[in-house]
């Protein structure tokens, strides 16, 4: 290909300039949009946040297992054995089942120490401790009976925690308000998509097929007039003639 050639087929492709001072023309003309969507959004995303929000509280016991690292993960995954659990709900009285108090603790080893913490979630403050009490005072008994296992001892006592470890919900509401924001300049652009109006340099050229080389701006009526009787002269041949 020849570049005579090519560079007819270079000027005859259609580009389309990006221009982004008629992006923001048409955002403004309707930013009104943007902010309601983005206000209805984000008091959606509050009150759903604050309608399906259920507070979770967190405590813990510890207690030391006097016994070599490689027994230690046995006497860990015990804690948590539906022996020691049925007898933690039928202390406390509870619904539930062995299971389901199982996925309520969790179990870990203190820093490779032989302190073994016991924590627990639940939606009431109270009742977390008082789990991780009795899971804690009835594993050591228990697991002298099973494995006939001493070396267990209560370091200390879990205690009310009243903040929840779930409290912030923002994350919720923020994602509603970039969603209203977002949403509302893309209705924007699908009005004006639908808007037959001819409003920009851009339409006209799409529409008569030829480039536009120049605009004339708005001219006031009243303004015109009130020019056009206060001029004294013109000027007709290189010369001004007074008009009184």
């Amino acid at each position: 290909m020849s570049k005579f050639q090519y560079e007819n087929n270079s000027s005859s492709s259609p580009e389309k300039e990006i221009n982004l001072k008629e992006y923001f023309a048409v955002i403004k003309s309707r930013f009104w949009i943007v902010i309601v969507l983005a206000i209805l959004t984000t008091a959606g995303g509050y009150f759903y946040s604050q309608y399906t929000y259920v507070p979770l509280y967190e405590t813990s016991t510890r207690i030391i297992v006097d016994t070599e690292n490689q027994d230690m993960k046995t006497l860990m995954v015990m804690i948590k054995d539906p022996i020691i659990m049925e007898k933690v709900i039928k202390e406390l009285k509870l619904e539930t089942t062995a299971e389901g108090m199982a996925n309520r603790i969790t179990v870990e080893q203190v820093d490779e120490s032989r302190v073994v913490r016991i924590s627990v979630i639940d939606t009431n403050p109270e009742a977390a401790v008082a789990i991780a009490n009795a899971t804690a005072k009835t594993y050591k008994s228990e697991v002298v009976k099973l494995l006939d296992f001493k070396e267990v001892q209560l370091l200390s006592e879990a205690k009310v925690n009243p903040y929840p470890i779930n409290e912030s919900q923002n994350k919720v509401v923020l994602a509603a308000a970039v969603f209203g924001l977002v949403a509302g300049v893309g209705f924007i652009f699908l009005l004006d998509s639908l808007d037959g109006t001819v409003r920009r340099e851009s339409d006209i050229e799409a529409i008569l097929g030829v480039p536009v080389i120049g605009n004339v701006s708005n001219m006031n009526k009243k303004k015109f007039v009130s020019k056009k009787r206060k001029a004294r002269s013109y000027e007709v041949r290189s010369e001004s003639v007074d008009l009184k």
